[in-house]
């Protein structure tokens, strides 16, 4: 062949390889960028819906974000939910302040009902609708929850016993639900049972894990309560009644 003709071949192969480079990058760019579905609004304008942070956290448009399971007011759960925007440091490091309580106290003994402490968990309750933009990352689905279309009022984050997250959205989603703060002295404190445990425990994370309040209970209208404490952020004017409760719980009343 001369020399002309290997030069012709040599052209071709070169823009071959070129073209399937271009491909594989194309390929490459089509699978880590998001496919994206417009927003929906999820959940009841006057209900409260709430956001339960895992210990997983997932790089969205540049950013470390948390991942968990969100709450509808109606106890609908969907899985696979990040929170991006507003707040997503303060969450992540609530979390891992939660975890890192846990390890700690977890297997201990409360010192007050001689009962063993349990897990506790952080959720983050937003009141009304939340604006969600699914998509696709990796094949996989997620609900992107946009934080940043959400009135910071209208967001507070809490911790209760990991077994009772159900319980406390459908609490605070029910009429007639009161929140409530423990006494010192309450009874509450002595009770062997998780109740009595949980309500001590809340008080210790407040202690040890700077959160500002706990000792508080959600007391429904059959009577029953489910003790809770604040985390240090969010804290929206709207659940000023949750985050900083007026009203005692009085046992025989």
């Amino acid at each position: 062949m001369c020399l002309g003709g290997v030069m012709v071949a040599l052209k071709y192969v070169i823009i071959g390889v070129v073209a399937i480079v271009v491909v594989v990058i194309a390929l490459a760019l089509i699978l880590q960028t998001p496919h994206r579905v417009p927003v929906q609004y999820f959940g009841s304008p006057s209900g409260y819906e709430a956001f339960v942070p895992n210990d997983q956290t997932i790089n969205y448009n540049g950013n470390t974000d948390p991942t968990g399971t969100l709450i509808l007011n109606n106890g609908t759960e969907i899985k696979n939910v990040i929170w991006d925007g507003q707040y997503v440091n303060t969450i992540i490091q609530n979390h891992n302040q939660i975890v890192q309580l846990n390890n700690r106290f977890v297997g201990q003994t409360d010192p007050i009902n001689g009962q063993q402490y349990v897990p506790l968990q952080d959720l983050y309750v937003i009141k009304g609708q939340v604006p969600i933009e699914q998509v696709t990352i990796n094949g996989q689905t997620y609900y992107v929850i946009d934080a940043n279309n959400i009135n910071p009022a209208d967001i507070a984050g809490f911790y209760t016993y990991q077994g009772w997250i159900n319980n406390f959205v459908a609490a605070m989603n029910t009429q007639g639900t009161i929140p409530e703060r423990l006494p010192g002295n309450s009874p509450v404190y002595d009770w062997t049972n998780i109740t009595g445990t949980v309500a001590y425990q809340t008080l210790e994370y407040e202690v040890y894990g700077g959160y500002p309040a706990g000792g508080y209970v959600l007391e429904l209208s059959n009577r029953p309560i489910i003790p809770y404490g604040v985390t240090t952020g969010p804290l929206g004017i709207s659940f000023s009644n949750f985050t900083a409760p007026s009203q005692v719980y009085n046992i025989s009343s």
